[in-house]
């Protein structure tokens, strides 16, 4: 999620709008933004009030003369809004939302914080409902805004399909049924294995490809996966890739992409693996719905229900004509309604508004 601010950044960078990126020093956005010559600024600032840090983004926006900001964190506003009020010039500010909250933040400091946010971003409908719900937002300030796949990288003509089907053994006459999320509780790894262990019983061709792996503190629910494996006898038909740079390529070798997360603001693995051209079969929960059409570019299954995630894999395999149709219209519609470019150019429109209010 935090890399779609290094995306933005080069996007705008692209159109020609002098773009520098304000992040914590040290962490792996700081690190990946150096490495790709980004101009980078190191704030630290992970809590709330922090006045030095407040004014050394003042004057990092006049020295270098910006005329707007826009961050991916709510909590970040704490930082910027005291900024932006020592900088003599309106400086427009914007947030994306990208995570849901169920805190409402309703009282005096936030109301002083959020009325000087001239958009805030919602990159999906459920989490438009959430702004409104908890922060001190009227609905003129919220607008949905998708987040986006690069449709041109993530381009079923230009992957490398043998490459990850040679590297893992996977013959042609193989189904290779895939989910790609870090190793968290709430993902869905838990009904992707059962499904499995179901599947294999009817089914002679079929492989499950696991792609992720844990983050700091997870480790111990990436074993439980692999415990789960293991004990169900299935470490011949389900495999683990751990975490993969070569995404377009490794969504290539897959034939269907399940995606059984329990709650989700947007889905953006699963907008990846649609850019693809691969079915899908999809929890019917949150920001999700944004993304899918059942029955044209995917099946919803009940959440954390492994059993009707299933039934509709079952139905998928079952029907090549099916799943050729998702193909096509899984693609189309992440071209049409979900491309980067077109992000690009709604997020521009939103901020000649804000310059010109």
């Amino acid at each position: 999620m935090e890399m779609f601010a290094i995306h933005a950044v080069e996007k705008l960078l692209e159109r020609n709008i002098h773009t520098e990126l304000l992040c914590y020093p040290g962490s792996k956005i700081y690190e990946t933004a150096e490495k790709k010559g980004l101009k980078v600024h190191g704030i630290k600032a992970t809590g709330y009030l922090h006045p030095f840090e407040a004014a050394k983004v003042a004057g990092i926006i006049k020295s270098g003369d910006f005329d707007l900001v826009h961050t991916q964190a709510s909590k970040d506003l704490w930082v910027l809004i005291p900024a932006v009020k020592m900088v003599k010039k309106y400086i427009p500010v914007c947030m994306t939302k990208q995570v849901g909250s169920f805190i409402v933040k309703k009282d005096f400091l936030h109301r002083w914080i959020y009325n000087r946010l001239d958009y805030a971003f919602a990159i999906s409908e459920v989490i438009s409902k959430n702004l409104l719900d908890t922060c001190p937002l009227t609905p003129d300030k919220v607008k949905l805004l998708h987040n986006a796949v690069d449709t041109k990288r993530f381009d079923p003509e230009k992957a490398d399909r043998q490459k990850i089907r040679e590297e893992f053994n996977l013959a042609d006459d193989k189904i290779v049924i895939g989910m790609l999320a870090r190793f968290s509780w709430g993902k869905g790894h838990e009904e992707f294995v059962t499904a499995a262990g179901n599947l294999i019983k009817k089914y002679d061709n079929l492989k499950f490809m696991i792609v992720g792996e844990p983050s700091r503190g997870e480790d111990d629910y990436g074993q439980k996966i692999v415990d789960m494996v293991n004990s169900g006898g299935l470490e011949n038909n389900v495999f683990f890739t751990g975490f993969r740079s070569d995404i377009p390529d490794v969504l290539s070798a897959m034939d269907i992409f399940a995606f059984p997360s329990h709650s989700e603001a947007f889905g953006i693995a699963l907008a990846e693996a649609m850019a693809m051209g691969k079915p899908t079969v999809v929890s019917n929960s949150d920001g999700v719905l944004d993304i899918v059409i059942d029955g044209e570019t995917s099946l919803l299954f009940e959440v954390k229900s492994a059993d009707d995630l299933t039934a509709k894999l079952d139905k998928l395999i079952s029907s090549p004509e099916l799943m050729q149709k998702f193909s096509h219209n899984a693609r189309k519609r992440i071209v049409e309604h979900f491309d980067i470019e077109l992000l690009t150019d709604r997020v521009i429109d939103y901020y000649q508004v804000a310059l010109n209010k």
